[in-house]
């Protein structure tokens, strides 16, 4: 009795195998889905036209007077013009 539940798991498993194994081999046979870019906002840089993604930009003033800058150098070049 016990080898006959031994075989069957046995056979479970081999079965299983080649199954995930033959799967494993169609899905690597069929061409990857394409994906489509994630489109992220970018806002540009007042000084020199960098464009720039607003999380890692150099801010300059507040509400909806911010500006972006892609460094630091940019935005003191713009608060000096600007000073004038």
């Amino acid at each position: 009795m016990a080898r006959w539940i031994v075989t069957l798991v046995l056979i479970y498993f081999i079965v299983r195998a080649i199954s995930r194994f033959a799967r494993g081999i169609l899905e690597g046979m069929s061409p990857p889905p394409e994906k489509q870019p994630s489109a992220m906002p970018l806002v540009r840089d007042p000084v020199c036209g960098t464009f720039v993604v607003p999380s890692r930009a150099v801010t300059a003033g507040s509400g909806a007077g911010v500006r972006f800058f892609c460094s630091e150098k940019c935005r003191r070049a713009y608060e000096m013009k600007a000073a004038r």
